[in-house]
């Protein structure tokens, strides 16, 4: 079988990674945004988003489009950095769960530092050698919105160590893992959870559902975690409820628009803990991505369905 051409958008660090799990196929390396001509023989395109988040997309495909290319793989799992004319030709997939276990991490870690202060107990000074008061996440809950790859990977994590869990869930699927209590709405999901974990696509559904109605109802000392989309937060009401004290903490990892333009509140807030989009870079999400492409690669050689087909309905 003759090897394939393989146009990446992606940088070396990922598609060193991409070649050494696709022997067969010859990666190049192409600019982000097709703003520059692709192989003339490269069937697949693998590619990394057309903006950051409160960025634009281009209305129309460069002239050409889909030149050769029968196949689109997204680094990402969300497909609202992308404009939509990409998702109209050629088969789309998208890197669902290849991020869940980091993303899950970050959570969880997130989850730690409020408990126990960190950083804030480390001290540098003999004056500052005194104890804190700190909490155990043993016996306290943690609510998701929405439960997919996500999801899965960190709810058990939660459990083992004591966390009880409740989720939200759009789709009207059994929850696959024990002991995940599903409950009905993102009120009573507010309301009766200490940590609260935004997992959920960006959608025209989903914009902004964290917004002053929903925070009236957060459960005194509320932790927000958002690893999903800055875009499901309306801003202005979670400084309100930071400000006012019904919310304790808010770890953003995302925001609307990345990055947040200089003095935006958030930045230096005490209740805010502010970071770069960056939970999902680790070794372990090229190396995932990678192996998914892998095997999907040998489908479309053989003529067989693609695993992990974007559905536009559902934003992944």
């Amino acid at each position: 079988m003759s090897r394939i051409v393989v146009a990446s958008q992606l940088p070396e660090v990922f598609n060193s990674v991409f070649a050494q799990h696709v022997a067969d196929a010859d990666i190049v390396a192409v600019p982000p945004g097709l703003t520059a001509p692709l192989p003339p023989k490269a069937k697949v395109l693998v590619a990394a988003p057309f903006r950051k988040a409160g960025g634009t997309l281009p209305d129309q495909p460069p002239p050409g489009w889909p030149f050769d290319v029968r196949w689109v793989q997204l680094v990402s799992v969300g497909i609202d950095f992308y404009p939509p004319w990409l998702f109209e030709g050629p088969v789309v997939t998208s890197a669902r769960g290849s991020s869940a276990i980091a993303l899950a991490e970050f959570a969880l870690a997130a989850i730690l530092a409020e408990a126990k202060r960190l950083p804030d107990i480390w001290i540098d000074t003999a004056e500052r050698w005194a104890p804190q008061q700190l909490k155990l996440v043993s016996g306290s809950t943690l609510g998701l919105v929405g439960f997919g790859a996500i999801g899965e990977a960190l709810a058990p994590r939660a459990q083992a160590l004591g966390i009880k869990v409740l989720a939200v869930r759009r789709s009207d699927a059994a929850i696959p893992v024990p002991g995940v209590e599903r409950v009905a709405d993102l009120k009573t999901l507010f309301e009766r959870s200490d940590h609260v974990v935004l997992a959920a696509p960006a959608t025209p559904q989903t914009e902004r559902i964290v917004n002053r109605d929903l925070l009236l109802h957060a459960k005194p000392g509320l932790h927000l975690i958002n690893i999903a989309r800055g875009a499901l937060i309306d801003d202005e009401a979670l400084l309100s409820a930071l400000n006012d004290g019904r919310v304790a903490r808010a770890s953003l990892d995302v925001t609307h628009p990345e990055p947040l333009p200089e003095g935006h509140p958030f930045y230096g807030h005490p209740r805010v803990r502010l970071s770069p989009h960056t939970s999902v870079h680790t070794p372990d999400t090229r190396i995932n991505l990678a192996t998914q492409f892998a095997e999907n690669l040998a489908r479309f050689r053989t003529g067989k369905p693609l695993a992990g087909v974007v559905d536009l309905s559902r934003g992944y």
